[in-house]
């Protein structure tokens, strides 16, 4: 009786340590649903949203926002550069040149080292050219550049660049993005959902009435519903 007691006792507080952090206790629960495998799996955060007409322009968005955490890698840049090249060619992995932009919808090659890449940039002076030349291959991907802020320090810009990540609610209501990967601890993965959701719920005109449900999940295992506020 006195051990079943003890037992009832501890289940209690685990519970009440569950309750007090919900999304800790999703992501574990994502940890124990997915079996080992021999990549480095990527933690999937999902929110998706209720009460919108996304028809409407005024309710579609697409948020950079940063994560606290880091992406658990280090990102992949790419810069489209014309008079920066030589100072882009420091700090990024790949440097598209104003010269290999007319024409590269055709260059499978070079188109694939632009979607490789994780955080793409581009110098304010070629995005209207990149959106002519490229826009139709790269935009449904989500990976057109963003501008280059002018008179920046091109390092310390692409430093921060590299801890952000795009959010976008378009035509479907569900907004689906990457938070970290399974080598990551578990706080820091929470960290970064919940820096996600604040700046989602923070965006939609009803807040949290506007959230139906946020799930957690790593690539190959299986969703766990979330309890966030």
């Amino acid at each position: 009786m006195k051990m079943k007691k003890e037992q009832k006792k501890k289940k209690t507080e685990e519970q009440k340590e569950a309750d007090s952090h919900p999304l800790l206790t999703a992501i574990a629960q994502a940890r124990q649903g997915s079996k080992p495998r021999s990549f480095v799996q990527t933690w999937d955060f999902i929110i998706n949203a209720r009460g919108l007409n996304l028809k409407k322009p005024e309710n579609r968005f697409a948020l950079d926002v940063t994560l606290p955490k880091g992406r658990g890698k280090e990102a992949k840049v790419c810069i489209f550069a014309d008079s920066g090249a030589a100072e882009a060619a420091k700090v990024a992995s790949v440097v598209i040149r104003k010269e290999e932009v007319s024409g590269m919808a055709k260059n499978r090659a070079r188109l694939s080292d632009v979607m490789s890449c994780d955080v793409i940039l581009g110098e304010p002076a070629l995005m209207a050219m990149i959106g002519k030349e490229l826009g139709p291959v790269l935009a449904p991907k989500g990976k057109m550049p963003r501008p280059i802020p002018p008179n920046v320090k091109l390092d310390v810009f692409v430093a921060a660049a590299k801890r952000n990540i795009r959010v976008a609610l378009k035509e479907m209501p569900a907004i689906h993005t990457v938070i970290g990967n399974d080598k990551m601890p578990d706080e820091d993965v929470a960290a970064n959902a919940e820096a996600i959701f604040n700046a989602v719920r923070d965006k939609m005109p009803k807040g949290l009435n506007n959230i139906k449900s946020v799930v957690i999940k790593l690539t190959m295992g299986r969703p766990v519903r979330a309890m966030m506020k």
